[in-house]
């Protein structure tokens, strides 16, 4: 699952927004081709945007959105053809099992083999015969700490997050799935778990949660920049926006708890509304060069599936979890399975009665 969130000095290095810089270069205007693509916010670097056009004189029309969510909204809205479309897993097996996704042509993808087989395997889970989807970043969720208040065996078990002790002090997501997932997980289940009183259970928790006055904030942007300004100890938060965190404040810190957790990977899949799949095609190509995945993961910090982005970083880097999370860490997690309407109806009635709590 995506979660990228930039800190306010990211946003005021980056601030061209990616929507303004990929209107097209003059080149690829004359051609005549287009190519529209829907992805999250802030999700790939301008540039490689503006290089695809230079090289394939192709013009990308290009859309960002900010939840999953939104995005299967303004897809079956059906005013845009999308030709290329990045989501979370969750989303992408939705779609899948909906027939709302082209199958992939690999052998006109020379890049392909970049892929890490490793995390080919991973995405099983959501595209079983590899058929649908290629991944572009992956990570986990975990807890963002400030290790000077906070020692490293509190944040490794997620019983900490309903610790009294820690009033006013933790930051959780303003996101059901991923709220609900420590919550599930503390009481024994999966994080994919559609029992009623079982996500019952998990309200529960999260209530207790209000009612010892734990919870600073229900945050999703805003959990970096409070994370650096050192206002919470601890943070429920995604392993790429952790490590943005800590590379602004030396005081953080990052970990997923022994118990488990989630492991998302987000994805390109070609919709049913593609009107070019030759050129949706080219892009996805394009995005599995091993310099263009590069230049995408210096400006995300979330792990790459391509094998020589991992292989050419420094050793802090490559170990660090909030960047690469290890195989332990991988072993011990699971990915989000798609909820049917009526589990998702479920989650919703529970999140809003949490909300309102």
């Amino acid at each position: 699952m995506k979660k990228r969130i930039f800190s306010a000095l990211l946003i005021s290095a980056l601030a061209v927004s990616a929507l303004t810089a990929c209107g097209g270069s003059s080149s690829a205007k004359k051609s005549g081709q287009t190519l529209t693509v829907l992805n999250y916010g802030k999700y790939i670097d301008e540039s490689v945007v503006k290089q695809f056009e230079k090289e394939t004189g192709i013009t990308v029309k290009y859309e960002e959105y900010e939840s999953p969510e939104e995005m299967y909204t303004k897809y079956k809205a059906g005013s845009i053809n999308y030709d290329v479309i990045c989501s979370s897993e969750y989303m992408v097996e939705r779609l899948i099992n909906e027939g709302e996704v082209l199958e992939e042509d690999y052998d006109a993808m020379d890049n392909y083999k970049n892929l890490d087989p490793t995390i080919l395997d991973m995405s099983a889970s959501y595209d079983k015969n590899h058929t649908y989807s290629v991944p572009y970043f992956y990570g986990t969720l975990g807890l963002l700490y400030n290790k000077t208040t906070i020692d490293a065996k509190t944040v490794s078990s997620w019983n900490c997050l309903w610790d009294p002790t820690y009033e006013d002090e933790i930051i959780m997501e303003n996101s059901v799935r991923d709220t609900f997932a420590p919550a599930l997980i503390s009481k024994g289940y999966s994080l994919n778990d559609t029992d009623e009183n079982h996500l019952r259970e998990a309200l529960d928790v999260l209530k207790k949660q209000k009612d010892d006055k734990i919870v600073y904030a229900y945050y999703v942007d805003e959990t970096a920049d409070a994370m650096i300004g050192e206002e919470a100890s601890i943070a429920l938060c995604y392993s790429g926006e952790a490590a943005l965190a800590m590379a602004e404040n030396d005081n953080l810190d990052y970990s997923v708890p022994t118990e488990g957790s989630n492991l998302w990977i987000d994805s390109w899949f070609i919709p049913k509304s593609c009107t070019n799949q030759t050129n949706a095609l080219k892009f996805l190509n394009f995005l599995c060069k091993d310099d263009i995945a590069e230049k995408n993961f210096e400006y995300v910090q979330y792990a790459s599936p391509i094998t020589s982005v991992v292989e050419n970083q420094d050793a802090d880097v490559k170990n660090n979890e909030a960047i690469n999370p290890s195989s332990d860490t991988i072993k011990r997690c699971e990915i989000y399975k798609a909820l049917s309407d009526d589990d998702s109806a479920k989650y919703t009635k529970l999140w809003q009665e949490l909300l309102s709590y």
